[in-house]
């Protein structure tokens, strides 16, 4: 067994706090990696305080892993001790299924295996993530990652960045095509980034008019506040596609207006409860929405691999591991632009 330093919720009402654990000894299609960064995702916070139900105690949360090999099993042929490597929101999946045979391992019939609050598939023990010094994964889990990018700035594209990826990529956008990205965030940001860099006319659409500066550094071509009735009529059935990244409770209806003909509402934000859909808004122009959750291995590849071409990173706030619990206060008020990392070096001091 491997000693591995942590931080971890004891409870759903407690603050994360040190924790020590033992990975497991790094079998033959293993890889082990010293991890460097972590990235924050909102989603540990909503499982650290139970808010989904089903979480595991105690928890170690992070599934934007980004560190280097220091050793591999003796079957792996794609990784050697000093690559640098990344993990994502899973590390297994059953592999038989046809989700998984596509290489859709996120969408697998009989449920991934998530990298932290699951189950290991033959143990029954819990997953433990990134908010540690070191992880081992089977190779066919594992990413490789450029050393052309600075890596605090990898770390979130195995979460935010493939969320907003893969259904762009999905639904085909590109040059000539008007796409909306509801809400700044996390997520918002890596939309923005990408649509552009797809050739897409991309217009961020915020309650914050604080963030019209920002939108337009990360690439978009156009503003529009949410609460300017007027400019929210002129943009009346204007986009090809609206990337719906927000959380908190909204009104679907008031965005569908805004699609063209055959528009897409392409859904990754989770709100806490139920939104409804009406159905005049989509049959009136045959408006679609669908939704999407992260991509599979070949994608996520593909999504580093066209991110160093590109040179596209997400945009971080560096911190120690001991800050972890104020910033979990500060993305409550999204007092962030747009990702908190965790410098792993802070907890092996």
């Amino acid at each position: 067994m491997i000693a591995t330093k942590a931080y971890a919720a004891q409870n759903a009402a407690a603050p994360l706090a040190p924790f020590n654990f033992d990975r497991r000894d790094v079998g033959v299609n293993d890889v082990q990696i010293d991890i460097l960064y972590c990235g924050v995702c909102h989603s540990d916070l909503h499982q650290v305080r139970d808010e989904w139900g089903g979480s595991i105690f105690p928890m170690v949360p992070g599934h934007e892993i980004v560190g280097r090999v220091i050793k591999v099993g003796s079957n792996v042929k794609r990784f050697a001790a000093g690559d640098l490597a990344g993990i994502g929101c899973f590390v297994d999946s059953c592999r038989t299924c046809p989700n998984c045979q596509a290489g859709l391992q996120q969408y697998c019939d009989n449920g991934m295996t998530a990298t932290y609050n699951g189950l290991e598939r033959v143990t029954k023990k819990p997953t433990y993530g990134g908010y540690s010094t070191q992880i081992v994964v089977d190779q066919d889990y594992t990413l490789k990652v450029s050393n052309k990018l600075s890596i605090e700035g990898v770390a979130p594209l195995l979460c935010a960045g493939i969320t907003t990826y893969s259904p762009l990529r999905h639904v085909g956008v590109g040059k000539g095509h008007k796409v909306g990205v509801l809400g700044l965030g996390g997520l918002g940001h890596m939309g923005v980034k990408f649509a552009a860099s797809f050739g897409a006319e991309v217009t961020m659409l915020s309650s914050s008019p604080s963030k019209e500066a920002d939108a337009k550094k990360l690439g978009a071509h156009h503003f529009a506040l949410t609460s300017d009735k007027n400019k929210m009529k002129s943009l009346t059935n204007h986009f090809d596609f609206i990337l719906n990244t927000v959380s908190a409770p909204h009104d679907y209806s008031t965005y569908l207006n805004l699609l063209n003909t055959s528009g897409t509402m392409i859904v990754v934000g989770v709100p806490p409860t139920p939104s409804a859909v009406p159905a005049f808004e989509l049959i009136m122009r045959r408006r679609s929405i669908i939704g999407s959750l992260i991509g599979g291995i070949p994608e996520t590849q593909e999504m580093l691999d066209y991110c160093a071409d590109h040179n596209i990173v997400s945009d971080v706030e560096v911190i120690d591991m001991p800050y972890i619990n104020e910033a979990y206060e500060r993305m409550l008020k999204n007092d962030v632009k747009y990702r908190f990392v965790i410098d792993l070096a802070s907890l092996k001091k």
